[in-house]
């Protein structure tokens, strides 16, 4: 059976979004009668993704917010605000994890697959606390696949018994 590349560019884009990605981009790929392995492999291609790139980019992310705090511009300095604020949450929120447990603790803290817990925040707490690139990635990658394995097994299963 052949799928139309509309569908799975929809499930890699989904993999992209914030506390969304691969997790829940299998259960849409599952909704959406998409060969269960495809959406895992797709997904999965978001996940890679994301660990590549976002340990690069939240530094130039970070200096742009803390520039913003201070434009004459209120929807600018408003956004900022609500980065930093996030950045806040996300610091206590993983801190003891990833302090007591290290990669570990980031691989742990990224596999949960619950909102707020993914690559992207991982990612996030990773920079925070001053980790190096080549173990993040590695560390969210390993992390980001068990979350979609972890959602993998019992959405396959759920399609299997229909």
């Amino acid at each position: 059976m052949s799928y139309p590349i509309n569908a799975l560019l929809y499930i890699y884009m989904l993999s992209l979004i914030p506390s969304f990605e691969g997790r829940y981009a299998i259960i849409v790929g599952s909704v959406i009668k998409l060969n269960p392995f495809l959406s895992l492999i797709t997904a999965t291609l978001g996940i890679v993704t994301l660990s590549i790139i976002l340990p690069y980019s939240l530094p130039l992310i970070d200096n742009i917010a803390l520039k913003l705090m201070n434009s004459k511009f209120k929807i600018l300095r408003s956004t900022a605000n609500l980065y930093v604020r996030y950045v806040n949450r996300i610091r206590g929120k993983s801190g003891k994890h990833i302090h007591k447990y290290g990669y570990l603790g980031l691989i742990l803290f990224v596999a949960v697959p619950l909102p707020g817990t993914g690559v992207w925040t991982g990612s996030l707490a990773a920079y925070l606390f001053g980790m190096k690139k080549k173990e993040t990635i590695i560390s969210l990658f390993i992390g980001g696949l068990l979350s979609n394995i972890i959602t993998f097994i019992p959405t396959y299963f759920g399609q299997a018994l229909c």
